[in-house]
């Protein structure tokens, strides 16, 4: 092989170490010839010397048969035949061309197939026609292989490219999510009618007060999450709102609603979308900089943005795109975009429970305490998040504010547009499971055994609610041994021998 302007030799590229030498490709070999401004693809296409191909994490591996001219045109549609769709790529390719470069290309196999995609990308994203006739020939092609991405099972046809856009999303916000062996057992195992099963055979008055306490929970953990600890009032209004979710369609007001119930008291923070930057960090102690971890959208791309996400998020569901892909696009393109001063966390995580409960993929009745698993997994939940945000912080010029924010000095919207959530989606999969698996079984398996514990207490003692309650919950905190201040105070009126009975139930009960 030859060493050329795309094709460079590499062990190394970007900070990552390849699984053996080879010649960079697709994407990646653009991005680095061009000096593209967007992040380097989770998956890098790789050419070696040896006749096998492989996958490793972060790489997938090609035998030399595969290499393509190395060429502009040539790496595109090898990009497109293997790496998939990369939207914020050909959005910045074609920003950096000039259009008679496209052309060119276009031209040299004006009925290609990966030729039309490009052709169609173009003018797509560039919302520019191109001084071409339209193709009167050849069979539609989909735009997005389903081999690879996950499409829309309703596509628009393109006379002019002889194209079928299948794109899952709108110009205006469309982030694609790669086709993977963990998303497809997923999908496969049907999440949603095991939910079904699970709570099939749950005694209504149970099920009922599961929801209710599942619902405190996650409201608990959201605020948690955020690092704050909420008054019990306050924790049952965004309890009874998450209860709400699905309920109304998605709107600019809804939100603002949503905000004001996260936000009790608004007396410092000026609500519905920012008229000023954003950012997610800290500040440095002695100076007060700004130091962001994530940068929010700019508040004047505000409007366009969150208008693209509502317009997206209604064509997911008219389509009956898969309902957890569907949830990973909206939240996490609502809180990369972060379009309020304060509440985007809670509001993000919101989203989730309503698209799932609007798209019926929850039993009615049943919101999953997506908050509480999140927390559960909270390390793993920040490495997501940051997974996209981090490398994007490279290509945000900013500067700081009078009042110690961050004043972006470049575009940016596109970012918040067209990103890669397919990480997003493997981890909302994961935290729905172990709300299935273990959450909601977990609740059920309680309040059984509570009523369990009270009819005996009752029977035994006549022992009145409100102090049942109080006797399970100091046999909670101390594994099943009534501490010596709960035996003198609250239940002095016990004997040694019937505390010991009280104490011996509870454990055959609640941990045997």
């Amino acid at each position: 092989m030859e060493n050329t302007p795309f094709s460079k030799e590499i062990l190394h590229f970007h900070g990552r170490t390849a699984p053996e030498a080879g010649f960079i490709t697709g994407y990646g070999a653009v991005i680095q010839y061009y000096r593209l401004e967007v992040p380097v693809p989770d998956i890098l296409a790789l050419i070696i010397k040896k006749n096998k191909n492989y996958q490793k994490p972060g790489w997938i591996v090609f035998g030399p048969k595969y290499k393509p001219p190395d060429t502009l045109t040539g790496q595109l549609v090898f990009a497109l035949k293997y790496e998939g769709v990369n939207l914020l790529f050909f959005k910045k390719l074609f920003e950096k061309l000039d259009q008679s470069e496209v052309i060119k290309i276009i031209m040299s196999e004006y009925s290609g197939k990966y030729i039309r995609k490009i052709w169609f990308l173009y003018e797509w994203l560039m919302q520019n026609k191109l001084p071409i006739g339209d193709l009167t020939f050849k069979n539609f092609v989909p735009l997005l292989d389903e081999k690879l991405q996950y499409t829309s099972n309703v596509s628009i046809n393109s006379s002019r490219h002889r194209i079928r856009n299948n794109l899952p999303g709108t110009i205006n916000f469309c982030p694609l999510i790669r086709r993977t062996n963990k998303l497809d057992e997923f999908i496969i195992k049907n999440l949603s009618e095991k939910t079904t099963k699970v709570i099939s055979g749950v005694h209504k008055d149970i099920l009922l007060r599961t929801s209710a306490f599942l619902l405190l929970k996650d409201s608990k953990a959201s605020f948690t999450i955020e690092g704050e600890k909420p008054t019990q009032n306050r924790a049952l209004r965004w309890g009874k709102a998450i209860g709400q979710a699905g309920s109304k369609p998605l709107s600019k007001d809804e939100l603002i609603r949503l905000q004001h119930i996260v936000i009790e008291n608004n007396r410092f923070i000026d609500m519905g979308y920012r008229k000023k930057g954003g950012f997610v960090g800290d500040h440095d102690r002695t100076t007060g900089e700004p130091i962001p971890v994530h940068i929010s959208a700019r508040w004047q791309d505000l409007n366009s943005l969150m208008d693209g996400l509502l317009k997206a998020n209604k064509l997911l569901e008219q389509i009956k795109f898969h309902p957890v892909l569907s949830a990973t696009k909206i939240a996490f393109g609502f809180v990369f975009i972060h379009p309020f001063e304060d509440g985007n966390g809670r509001i993000h995580r919101y989203l989730i429970n309503h698209v799932l409960a609007r798209m019926k993929f929850t039993p009615q009745g049943i919101i999953f305490p997506v908050s509480s698993a999140i927390l559960d997994r909270i390390d793993d939940y920040r490495q997501v998040l940051e997974s996209y945000s981090q490398p994007l912080l490279d290509f945000i010029k900013w500067k700081i504010s009078p009042e110690n924010n961050v004043d972006v000095q470049n575009e940016t919207i596109d970012y918040y547009r067209y990103f890669d959530a397919t990480n997003h989606a493997e981890f909302i999969f994961e935290c729905i499971e172990s709300t299935i698996d273990t959450i909601i079984p977990q609740e059920v398996n309680y309040l059984r055994n509570y009523d369990y514990m009270k009819a005996w207490l009752d029977d035994k003692f006549e022992m009145p609610d409100n102090r049942v309650a109080l006797l399970i919950r100091f046999l909670e905190k101390t594994r099943g041994n009534l501490s010596k201040r709960a035996r003198t105070k609250e239940f002095e009126a016990l004997s040694d021998s019937e505390i010991k009975e009280i104490e011996h139930k509870y454990r055959s009960i609640f941990l045997d």
